[in-house]
């Protein structure tokens, strides 16, 4: 059984609509609608904080906690990243030990997890400009997949180092949101779930 496996239940409130392309897409893919559910909140809590509104970002983030912990299993790293971002506000509003526990659970969470998330990613062929890349994806697939496994298990390291730099309330050294932006993957599979887990945390000053 893959560490991505959920449950059936989801919660149906706050207004997500799974009749969107991008969210048929998802289903039709193997996502549920708790995996949608999160990643729209986590998208949402991240936009709200770089606005400044800082009060929804915390409505987001803690609506995503819920899905979490209702909805994804104890080895899903995403667990942790809702922590995180978490902690991040209660810093932010002066709660400085509630920060602090909050990052030390994340972290402990993420170093039971993480490794074996990167490890059995479920990696879905990409979409090719041309026949000639779709071939040549097919032919050095285990090339392909191993390339994958490596870059994102980089990722995850550096955001452990984020993690921790964040309980200690060191200066970042790496992108987070920002580089979500730029690297989502358009494909509906494990490599954007342990990516979302990795990217999708609020880059605190």
């Amino acid at each position: 059984m893959s560490y991505m496996t959920t449950t059936m239940f989801a919660p149906r409130i706050w207004g997500s609509d799974f009749s969107t392309p991008q969210a048929r897409v998802a289903l039709a893919a193997g996502w549920r609608r708790s995996d949608i559910l999160w990643e729209e909140l986590m998208v949402a809590g991240n936009i709200a904080w770089k606005d400044g509104d800082k009060g929804q970002a915390a409505t987001c983030f803690r609506r995503a906690s819920w899905v979490a912990r209702l909805c994804f299993a104890q080895t899903d790293p995403r667990r942790a990243t809702v922590l995180v971002n978490m902690g991040i506000l209660m810093r932010a509003a002066g709660r400085g030990g509630k920060a602090s526990g909050l990052f030390r659970k994340a972290l402990s969470i993420w170093d039971a997890t993480i490794e074996r998330a990167v490890a059995e990613m479920q990696i879905s062929p990409r979409s090719r400009s041309s026949l000639f890349h779709l071939r040549m994806e097919a032919l050095h697939r285990d090339t392909f997949h191993g390339n994958f496994h490596t870059r994102i298990g980089n990722v995850a390291s550096e955001v452990r180092l984020a993690i921790s730099n964040y309980e200690t309330n060191q200066p970042q050294e790496c992108r987070l949101y920002s580089r979500w932006i730029g690297e989502k993957p358009t494909v509906f599979d494990d490599t954007r779930k342990v990516l979302g887990a990795c990217l999708l945390i609020v880059e605190a000053g």
